[in-house]
């Protein structure tokens, strides 16, 4: 059952990073994302679209995904959402001043997944800047998704929950390895997927690009900066997405991507479950680095 709230989109990212300066450098001038804030040895704030923040860095020595910003679309969506929460029995919380100031949020709160440990902020005001986001180097679109690696059986639970409890549908599947969900009602193919993995940890965070041409212009200029280029370009089976995956410089895995299956809200195809065949991941057939998704781990903050 769908929970009594919409979302809007996926808004950001924070990342725990050990090489900040490092980070900023990669982030802004080799992937095209504007800085938005920063204060030296804490944190850096970046966006890739009209809001304030889209992807945030924290300086410390554990290095993974820290949470994940989510936008429903009122005020009324943001007390719904709260509501439904409570009466399931999650703990909720706010942020305190300092940490909605970081995040340039209104009102918001705080819930955590407890089989995945993931903590996602819901909110539906954000700072919004004087000028419109300019793309640079790559013509980044927004943040498009998040994706987690989980051992069994906090895959089966968190696949389970996700869908039941915060809503997100599936849009594809392949059984006992991958699923892929979206934020009702925004139409695109995924903003948040799952993957079975050994160990927990991010996987990667995408940034959806407008053109084509972004993927072959990226992959030369990072392969000229040195950067560890670990999978593609290839082409998905489950979104129809053309894809780049690339290491930032703690390991994390970075993609750009461009086009996406968009659903309807209401009538939407079923999810389909989708072969567990090499081929689905990458259609033009092509193999992942041993690097590729593994740098990262769910972190606490």
């Amino acid at each position: 059952m769908q929970p009594p709230f919409l979302y809007e989109h996926i808004t950001y990212a924070v990342l725990g990073t050990s090489k900040l300066e490092e980070s900023i450098h990669f982030y802004q001038d080799l992937m095209g994302l504007e800085l938005s804030s920063h204060e030296p040895g804490k944190h850096a704030v970046f966006r890739c679209s009209d809001y304030t923040t889209n992807l945030v860095l924290i300086q410390q020595q554990e290095v993974g995904l820290l949470r994940i910003g989510l936008k429903v679309q009122s005020a009324g969506d943001l007390e719904r959402a709260l509501e439904h929460f409570t009466s399931l029995g999650y703990p909720v919380s706010n942020m305190s001043a300092e940490e909605s100031a970081l995040l340039n949020l209104g009102e918001n709160f705080s819930v955590t997944e407890p089989n995945s440990g993931v903590t996602f902020d819901y909110f539906n005001d954000m700072t919004v800047p004087a000028f419109s986001f300019q793309p640079t180097v790559t013509k980044i679109q927004r943040l498009g998704h998040v994706v987690l690696r989980l051992p069994s059986p906090q895959f089966e639970a968190t696949w389970k929950n996700f869908v039941t409890d915060f809503g997100f549908p599936a849009s594809d599947f392949v059984e006992d390895k991958a699923v892929w969900l979206r934020c009702y009602p925004n139409p695109f193919h995924h903003s948040l997927a799952i993957v079975k993995d050994e160990k927990a940890g991010l996987h990667h965070v995408n940034f959806m690009v407008t053109e084509v041409d972004d993927i072959g212009k990226a992959r030369n200029r990072l392969t000229d900066a040195g950067v560890d280029i670990v999978f593609g370009p290839g082409r998905h089976k489950p979104s129809g997405s053309m894809f780049l995956y690339f290491t930032d410089p703690c390991g994390m895995t970075m993609e750009f991507s461009f086009g996406m299956e968009e659903f309807p809200a209401e009538d939407a195809r079923e999810p389909r479950q989708l072969a567990n065949t090499s081929k689905v991941m990458d259609q033009w057939g092509g193999k992942p680095s041993p690097r590729f998704a593994k740098g990262g781990d769910l972190l606490k903050q």
